[in-house]
Order: C-alpha cells, then sequence, then structure tokens
C-alpha cells in the first residue's frame, strides 16, 4: 500500500524569493503552453451555444450599438463584450477564434498556478499543481467557451498571487496592482468578489501571525479602491436582474455535491480531487498553506450558496469557476505527498484518465449545443431562392434558445432570408432579442416561400410549428402549405409555399 508523508516545511519569506529567483521559469511556462494546447485542440469542433451565441451576437455590434445594448440588459458582461469586439475585428467571429481568447486566458491561469504553487509549497507540487490543472475536464469546457469565465479565473488567481507576494513583502505598487485585479474581476462578473471573503482571513491570519498593523490596512484600503469602479455595474446589474438570472432557483444542500460535480465538468474528476485535496491538511507542516487554499475555494462557495436564499440566486458552477485553482494546487500538494514518489505520478496518471471520457465528449460537435444550427442552416442554404422569408420558432419562453442565431451564424452572405415576424430588429430595439409583431398576419409581406426552423422535442410527434405562438401559426396555416420537412438533429427545418 502506497503510504503518505508529510510535506516539506513552507519555506520562510527570504528562502522562497532566493529559491524563485533560481527558477529560471520553464514550470511556468510550460504549464501554459500545455493549458494552451489541451484547449484549442478541436476548439472549433462544437457547434456555439446559446451564451456564446449571446457573446457573438453583443459583441459584432458597433461600440455604439453595444454601449446601447448595455443600458438594458447584460451589463455585468460589457467589459469582456468590447474585449471580444475588438478581438473579432481583429481576427474574425470563426468558433476557434471567438474561443482562443479564453484558451489564452486559461494558460495564463495555469502559469499563475504553478507560481502559486511554488511560492506554498515546493517545485514538485508546482509542477503537479500545473499539470492537474491544464488537464481538468472543466479547463477545457471553459477554455473554450466565448465567455468571460475564463478571464475571471485569470484576473482572480492573479490577483491571488500578487496578494501573497505583497503579504511577504508589502510594496505601494503591489497593493495598486492588487486593487486593479479586484477592479477588473468585478467587471468581468460580480461574483468573482466573492474571493474578498478568504483574502480578508489570510490577510488576517497573516497578521496575527506577524502583527503588521499596516498590511492589514493596507489591504482594506486596496479592496475598498479595487471596489468603487465596479459599484455603478452593480447599481445597473440590480436593474437588470430579472432578465439575467431569473432562471436560477435558490439552491438547497443537495445541490451542493451537484455543483461540485459541474465545477470539474468530470463527476469522477470531482471525487478524486476532493480526495486529494484533504491530504495535505492531515499533515502539520504543510497545513498553513493547506489551510489557506482552503479557504480560497471553499469559502466562496459557501458564500454563494447562502447569499442565494435571498431574492436572487447566483449558485452557478461556471459563477464559482475562479475556485479552480486552489483545488488543482490542494489536490497537487496531495499528489506530492504521496511516497513513493512514482505513487503520486500513478495517481496522476489515474487522474488524467478519469476524465478523459470528459475530455473525449467535450470535443464532439454536440458538447454544447444539442440542435444542429449548422446543418439546419446548409439546407436553407441548398435551397434557398432570393426573396424567401424566414420564421424561426421564438415566443416568450422558446427566444432563449436563439435558434434564430444558430441559424444566422452558419449563413454566408449571400443567403439572407427576411425574419418574417420581426417588427424591429435586435439592433434596433438595444436588445438580444428582436421585437415580433402583435398581428403576425400583417407581417407576412408577399414571401412566396418562406422557411420555418422550430426545435424538435420528445412530445412534439413530428409537428413542424412545435411551440411556434399560437397567432403565429394560424398565420402561416392560413397562407401557406408545407412543401416540405427536413429534420436536424433537435431542429424542424420546413419549407413553406404560399397557397394561391
Amino acid at each position: 500500500m502506497p503510504t503518505a508523508t508529510r510535506t516539506a516545511p513552507a519555506a520562510s519569506a527570504p528562502a522562497r524569493v532566493a529559491d524563485r529567483r533560481r527558477l529560471p521559469g520553464p514550470d511556468w511556462l510550460w504549464a501554459a503552453l500545455l493549458t494552451l494546447a489541451v484547449t484549442t485542440f478541436r476548439a472549433g469542433t462544437p457547434q456555439l451555444w446559446r451564451d456564446e451565441l449571446a457573446s457573438w451576437n453583443a459583441a459584432s455590434r458597433s461600440t455604439g450599438e453595444l454601449s446601447a445594448l448595455l443600458q438594458h440588459v447584460d451589463a455585468v458582461s460589457g467589459l469582456y463584450y468590447f474585449l471580444l469586439h475588438f478581438w473579432i475585428s481583429a481576427f474574425g467571429d470563426s468558433p476557434a477564434m471567438l474561443r482562443l481568447p479564453s484558451a489564452l486566458a486559461m494558460a495564463g491561469s495555469a502559469a499563475l498556478v504553478v507560481l502559486i504553487a511554488r511560492s506554498l509549497f515546493d517545485r514538485r507540487t508546482a509542477v503537479f499543481a500545473g499539470l492537474v490543472f491544464a488537464l481538468l475536464p472543466a479547463v477545457t469546457r471553459f477554455g473554450t467557451e466565448a465567455r468571460s469565465y475564463a478571464f475571471v479565473v485569470l484576473t482572480v488567481t492573479a490577483a491571488t498571487w500578487l496578494l501573497l507576494r505583497v503579504l511577504e513583502r508589502p510594496a505601494v505598487w503591489r497593493w495598486a496592482g492588487y486593487a486593479a485585479l479586484v477592479a477588473v474581476s468585478g467587471l468581468l462578473h460580480m461574483v468573482s468578489l466573492l474571493v474578498l471573503l478568504p483574502h480578508a482571513i489570510i490577510t488576517a491570519m497573516r497578521w496575527w501571525h506577524g502583527r503588521r498593523t499596516r498590511t492589514a490596512l493596507s489591504f482594506v484600503a486596496a479592496a475598498a479602491v479595487g471596489l468603487l469602479p465596479v459599484v455603478p455595474l452593480v447599481l445597473l446589474g440590480q436593474r437588470q436582474v430579472g432578465r439575467q438570472i431569473s432562471w436560477i432557483t435558490t439552491p438547497h444542500m443537495r445541490d451542493i455535491s451537484g455543483l461540485w460535480e459541474s465545477l470539474f465538468a468530470s463527476p469522477l474528476v470531482a471525487l478524486a480531487v476532493a480526495a486529494l485535496a484533504l491530504l495535505p491538511l492531515g499533515w502539520p507542516r504543510g497545513r498553513r498553506p493547506a489551510v489557506e487554499l482552503m479557504l480560497l475555494g471553499a469559502v466562496p462557495i459557501a458564500a454563494c450558496f447562502l447569499a442565494s436564499q435571498g431574492s436572487s440566486a447566483y449558485f452557478v458552477d461556471r459563477y464559482l469557476l475562479f475556485t479552480l485553482p486552489a483545488w488543482a494546487i490542494l489536490a497537487a500538494a496531495g499528489l506530492a505527498a504521496l511516497r513513493p514518489r512514482a505513487v503520486g505520478a500513478a495517481g496522476l496518471a489515474v487522474l488524467v484518465l478519469l476524465g478523459a471520457p470528459d475530455q473525449r465528449q467535450l470535443r464532439t460537435e454536440q458538447a454544447k449545443e444539442t440542435s444542429d444550427g449548422a446543418g439546419a442552416a446548409r439546407v436553407i442554404v441548398q435551397g434557398y431562392r432570393p426573396g424567401d422569408g424566414f420564421v424561426p420558432v421564438r415566443g416568450k419562453e422558446e427566444r432563449v434558445f436563439m435558434i434564430d442565431y444558430q441559424i444566422g451564424y452558419h449563413l454566408p452572405d449571400r443567403v439572407r432570408p427576411r425574419d418574417v415576424f420581426t417588427q424591429r430588429t435586435a439592433v434596433a430595439s438595444e436588445d438580444l432579442f428582436p421585437v415580433e409583431c402583435r398581428q403576425p398576419e400583417r407581417c407576412l409581406g408577399e414571401a412566396r416561400r418562406i422557411w420555418l426552423v422550430t426545435r424538435a422535442t420528445d412530445d412534439d410527434h413530428g409537428d413542424p410549428y412545435n411551440k411556434l405562438p399560437a397567432a403565429q401559426t394560424q398565420a402561416l396555416k392560413k397562407h401557406y402549405r408545407i412543401a416540405r420537412t427536413t429534420e436536424v438533429r433537435g431542429l424542424h427545418v420546413s419549407l413553406l409555399e404560399r397557397v394561391k
């Protein structure tokens, strides 16, 4: 049976500084490059899902149009949308290009994970931490996601690393950098500000050990300065909360295990990380850094759970993704402590094998979106004629699936059927969704043919009008007949011809 030995004692501050000077850099560099390779491998294969389509839709607008949108919806994602807007302008909007910024952010996070692990433990733990983080299925999942979550991981991890540095060697410029990172984290996603709770506890613990009151006061001042730019966003976000997160339900205790599994994008990997993360707490010499990491991982989750018991809930895995680096380092410390050393390497191999099925699934076409928007677009392209109309199922309940954007993203510029029931476009209405006609029959126009796209569900019995609003169904049935219906994964694509 493999045995565990004590971790190496945490080095003194001068020793750690000297140790970092001797490290030329390849550990963090190789971790970053490995993470980048993992997150870019087949990154363009999965079809964009609705949240990514929202990012594409918003970032594709002009800066003026985007600013107008954020006054009404998605203000909490505004900074990311602007970054993505300029990225698209430079590199295009293919799936791989839309996701590459997130891959780069995850690569940067991997480098910081190694640096944090090295400062708290030793080089062996740092190497394990870089490998564990790079090969977590969740890193692949959100490193190939055109959303802000990977950037939140990057900025929160950078803030944590800088806090640990400044607690060892206080300097005004380090505190200023910390305040800036707190501000950027909050602007990218407000829930990330929960990391200030474990940061405050760690600062208090270090203060208790050294009784440096100036350091504690500097933390309070830096955190306050970092929060100031986020206050207007919080106030604006409160007005939009009904549209943004109304779908999130109040969590119960049983939901914690579900969040833990989804946080790692793999139930088996989540279980293995939980077991490994507990090991460093069992040895006195490695206990202090392990406790600090446990605070960084557990406190935001617990605080989010408690905050979600109120009128608004925030208890979602991706909102708490910024805790992932702490769990990765704890698991790495557990692996590094195992003896003989080969057992630690074997444990890493087992962790990778446990996540292999999930890694493979994350690179399939339907990893993120179950309906085949690309296939539906191909059907329309093959049969398109100039002057054709287009009716995607929207309605009050269905518009969140963004069927119109699923199709529109994949249509070439030469194929642009008129969105028949749109009274005012999403851009004109300063929203993510267009305003539809209240009297659909008056909006039909003279289109001889209309492409109707609706969702295929288990209980629709092949109905091509499935979940289409009743008034729209009535108008179409009155003036058109179904010429043909093509089934693609998750969608009905029907060609309607006008009745003479």
